[in-house]
């Protein structure tokens, strides 16, 4: 466009560039050194704010204006204010002095605290190691000797397997008071009246002998008692036809019962001294179990030095408890009588129970003569002191 008249002309191209119509050079050569010079290497600085001309301080924070490039000049207002809001000189930090009393104490306090900790791990320490070696409570005792060092002698000395059958407190109580016991009414018609039968009669000898167990100063405990089947496995082994005794657990008296009806069908009466005098031989077993009769005349029977001798001892022990059967009945012979044809069926058995009877029985209970005699005794005194068979001579036990 072609410019228009008087008007001044516009600048030409290159007009403001170096040695151009438009460059300004000043009129001092020292002054053209002391221009600006930026190297391409040298990066831009970011605009600093400041103050415009003429303008006063605010009292609150400056009111920034302008910019320029390059970094300001020492004392520059603009660039003291935004130090001094954006990049404040920070507070050095003086560590205070603390004081030597303030430290000691401290250190007391922390000795105090660790030496209550360790005193008090050290009682409960104490107290838990005497709750261990006496769980309920205890007091434990100190003791100089080493562990496993008895301190004092046994207060008694153990009795020997001979004291125990031929000195026992059960012989020392004397004669046995009257026992109020009736025969029972079951009759052995079937097995459960033979069981009801032996319960009835079970709680009679309960009633009696425990007074006199506890009296000697033994623990009285009553058997259980096991009805068999001919064959039958039980807690005492395998049963044929025999009452017999277990001493396992609380004691076990186990009784047949199918024979008794074949008896009781045959002879009543007998069938009935029969099963009295059964219950009574195992029952007295268990007594010589309770009193340690029985382990001690088995430790005798072991110590025997011949078959004969062993046998011997097996015959007192066995001769002992058909005593104390009987003297069960002497007790009770008042409301359980034996008399008429019951007198006669026991006299008769008393003769007739002997291990010389049948030809090739074990002789461990007892001949004939034998056990009529201990029978006898035990019936007409009704005191266990009568049935001492461990003193008695050798001919009174074959």
């Amino acid at each position: 466009m072609a410019d228009e008249p008087g008007a001044k002309p516009g600048p030409k191209a290159g007009h403001f560039l170096p040695g151009g119509a438009g460059d300004v050079t000043p009129a001092d050569p020292a002054a053209k050194d002391e221009q600006p010079k930026y190297a391409s290497s040298v990066p831009l600085t970011a605009p600093t704010p400041r103050l415009g001309a003429g303008a006063e301080a605010p009292s609150g924070p400056p009111v920034l204006s302008g910019s320029r490039l390059g970094p300001p000049p020492p004392g520059d207002r603009a660039a003291a204010a935004f130090q001094a809001r954006y990049q404040p000189v920070p507070v050095p930090f003086e560590p205070r002095k603390k004081s030597k009393a303030l430290i000691a104490g401290i250190v007391v306090g922390a000795l105090v605290v660790v030496a209550g900790g360790i005193f008090g791990a050290t009682r409960v320490l104490r107290s838990y190691d005497e709750f261990v070696a006496n769980p309920l409570g205890t007091p434990s005792v100190q003791q100089d000797q080493p562990i496993g060092v008895p301190t004092d002698e046994p207060t008694s000395k153990p009795k020997s397997d001979h004291q125990v059958t031929k000195e026992n407190r059960l012989y020392a109580g004397g004669k046995l008071a009257p026992v109020a016991c009736r025969e029972p009414k079951y009759r052995p018609t079937s097995k459960d009246n033979v069981r009801s039968y032996y319960q009835a009669l079970l709680v009679c000898h309960n009633k009696t002998w425990e007074p006199v167990v506890r009296a000697a100063g033994f623990d009285f405990r009553p058997p259980q008692l096991i009805i068999f089947d001919d064959g039958e496995e039980t807690a005492c082994g395998v049963q044929k036809e025999v009452s017999s005794y277990c001493p396992s657990g609380d004691g076990s008296v186990a009784m047949p019962w199918e024979d008794l009806l074949d008896k009781y069908t045959k002879n009543p009466a007998l069938a009935r001294v029969d099963m009295a005098d059964a219950l009574g031989y195992v029952y007295s077993v268990h007594v010589q179990n309770l009193t340690g009769i029985l382990d001690a005349g088995g430790g005798l029977r072991d110590e025997a030095v011949t078959p004969a001798l062993r046998l011997e001892q097996e015959r007192r022990l066995a001769l002992q408890a058909t005593c104390l059967s009987s003297v069960f009945l002497g007790a009770a012979k008042a409301s359980f009588p034996v008399t008429g044809n019951l007198l006669e069926e026991w006299t008769w058995r008393s003769k007739n129970s002997g291990d010389d009877i049948a030809k090739g029985t074990v002789r461990d209970h007892g001949s004939s003569a034998s056990v009529r005699l201990w029978m006898t005794k035990g019936f007409s005194t009704a005191n266990p002191a009568a049935c001492n068979t461990f003193v008695a001579a050798a001919a009174e036990v074959r």
